[in-house]
């Protein structure tokens, strides 16, 4: 198990020091400049390229820019807050960001899973149609719809929720966010739990257990359960970056200030080491994502990490 998870580690550093590199790539081949004021002289602009290091060579500045960043330094700010530090600007709202997805998961992830398990169970009947259709309809309507529907309905007509983000009261704050968010894994969730649940309920594996008189709840939730979580885990990382990756419209809807709005706004003033900062992080916790699936694939199944040559 230890070579199985160094062995991945060890892939997800290198696939981390491969897209920093090509992030500070595209950004410096991009066009335009932090410093686009129309009242800055060329003297003035060089000044500053100077002061902040841009007139040096690429690999010079790419060399400086990981060294500080294995250091925790993600260098300051050019526009947005002139001179503050990137990693203390990145604090506050990857926090916002973390806490609001990460309760949309766990609100998705167990209504997913007792939409798809209450399907499995009812096969072919109305109830199955019916978390079906739910699911359908989870997929197919992006989040940030259901978020204007439930800032209009739940906050403005019945009053019941506030509607924009206000740091004295988070929880309540975050509940239109949290349910509009949590529509899209819960429909995945549940699509997923529903068809593998009805493979591992048809198995002879599960004939045999039924066989040797297992009732009917340990059957489900010892055995069928077990089983079915395998292929969850897998769709489950990349379902929470996604939640932090795709909330930025739904951040927007609801004036909260996440890492998603932070990074709209530094791409609007060509900020550069903002948006390196961002997408480097998102990156990061993908990665970092996958390799707890990984881990936990193995965990759940040994017989993988024997397959792939772990031990």
């Amino acid at each position: 198990m230890t070579k199985y998870i160094l062995k991945r580690l060890l892939i997800s550093i290198l696939t981390l020091l491969v897209i920093i590199f090509v992030l500070f790539l595209m950004l410096d081949l991009m066009p335009g400049s932090p410093f686009n004021d129309e009242k800055l002289t060329a003297s003035q602009k060089a000044a500053l390229y100077a002061k902040y290091g841009l007139d040096k060579p690429f690999f010079v500045r790419f060399l400086k820019y990981l060294v500080n960043m294995l250091h925790g330094d993600l260098g300051v700010s050019y526009v947005l807050t002139k001179n503050r530090s990137v990693t203390a600007m990145l604090m506050g709202p990857l926090g916002v960001s973390i806490r609001i997805g990460a309760q949309a998961m766990v609100l998705g992830s167990i209504l997913g899973l007792l939409l798809g398990i209450a399907a499995a169970l009812h096969h072919n009947s109305w109830i199955d149609s019916l978390c079906s259709v739910v699911s359908i309809l989870g997929v197919s309507i992006p989040s940030y719809v259901f978020a204007l529907l439930l800032a209009f309905y739940i906050g403005f007509k019945l009053k019941w929720a506030p509607i924009l983000y206000n740091t004295s009261i988070p929880f309540s704050s975050s509940v239109l966010p949290t349910i509009a968010l949590a529509m899209f894994p819960m429909a995945n969730i549940s699509r997923f739990t529903r068809s593998e649940m009805i493979d591992v309920l048809g198995s002879d594996y599960i004939s045999l257990v039924e066989a040797k008189g297992v009732k009917e709840r340990p059957l489900i939730v010892h055995h069928a359960l077990r089983n079915t979580l395998i292929p969850l885990v897998t769709i489950m990382g990349p379902l929470l970056v996604n939640l932090l990756t795709g909330s930025m419209v739904v951040e927007k809807v609801f004036a909260i200030p996440g890492i998603g709005m932070l990074m709209v706004q530094a791409i609007q003033s060509n900020d550069y080491n903002v948006v390196i900062a961002c997408a480097f992080t998102y990156s990061a916790m993908y990665i970092i994502m996958m390799l707890i699936v990984d881990v936990l694939y193995g965990v759940i199944d040994p017989r993988i990490r024997v397959a792939k040559g772990g031990n």
